[in-house]
């Protein structure tokens, strides 16, 4: 397999291309790549666990929209995620548990964007561009 994401050239912005076996792969590695996009100050040890439920009206949103509830939870709550394990998915609801550590961070990213937004099929892959407003 591929790798599961890379920054790709975009004029104004920043963007990634995702992929994964499954849509759920898929959902993972664009959260690591989204929220690796952040400058980190000092951490600390305490593990953190969050539980997070997001829908959408197609997988599109869905994806934007869970990728932006994962930027405004961890900047609320100044936590770092690095683990990601979906427990449901749907093409209009994604349910998964997060794990990290405390980590104060300042987040180079304001938002994940529709620009040029599709999840589409790629031989036995799924893939997708994301495009984040930095």
């Amino acid at each position: 397999m591929r790798q599961a994401f890379r920054e790709v050239e975009h004029t104004a912005d920043r963007a990634f291309t995702v992929r994964g076996r499954e849509l759920r792969d898929l959902f993972m590695h664009a959260a690591q790549a989204v929220l690796g996009l952040r400058s980190r100050t000092a951490q600390t040890l305490q593990p953190v666990k969050r539980e997070v439920e997001v829908t959408g009206t197609d997988r599109e949103t869905l994806l934007v929209n869970w990728l932006n509830e994962l930027l405004f939870l961890s900047e609320r709550f100044q936590e770092r995620y690095e683990r990601f394990e979906i427990l449901d998915l749907t093409d209009e609801h994604v349910r998964a548990r997060l794990g990290g550590t405390l980590a104060p961070t300042v987040l180079s990213v304001k938002a994940v964007t529709f620009h040029n937004l599709a999840i589409r099929r790629e031989g036995a892959e799924w893939v997708a561009t994301v495009v984040v407003d930095v």
